[in-house]
């Protein structure tokens, strides 16, 4: 099983970005998979949860500093599950983190992408 992001990348303040996390070994949409989330870390900080999205009726959560600005969605037919994000700030900088947590309790995780927000 593995996880892809892609999409990082450099945007100014204000602007936006579309994270992309792809699946080879599995599908999204299986009842294997219970939740899939975004986590991001910063330099000098802990890993922290971004957005999340459960398989069974698609219900999203959101980190309270990214709520209204990012949104977490999923295409089944392509097996991906993305993270818009606008109005990015400076403080959104940090590598993001596709996870897949399964119904057996197993987590996986993508090699990660980085966002960087800059004037």
């Amino acid at each position: 099983v593995q996880l892809m992001e892609f999409g990082g990348g450099l945007v100014q303040p204000g602007g936006s970005l579309r994270l992309s996390c792809g699946a080879n070994g599995f599908t999204f949409s299986s009842a294997m998979s219970r939740v899939m989330r975004w986590y991001r870390q910063a330099p000098g900080k802990e890993r922290e949860l971004v957005a999340s999205i459960i398989n069974a009726g698609s219900r999203t959560d959101y980190a309270d500093d990214v709520k209204g600005r990012f949104t977490i969605d999923r295409d089944v037919n392509k097996n991906i599950v993305s993270l818009q994000m606008n109005s990015l700030k400076l403080e959104d900088t940090a590598v993001y983190y596709c996870n897949s947590e399964w119904t057996n309790g197993r987590q996986f995780w993508g090699q990660g992408t980085q966002v960087t927000v800059s004037s």
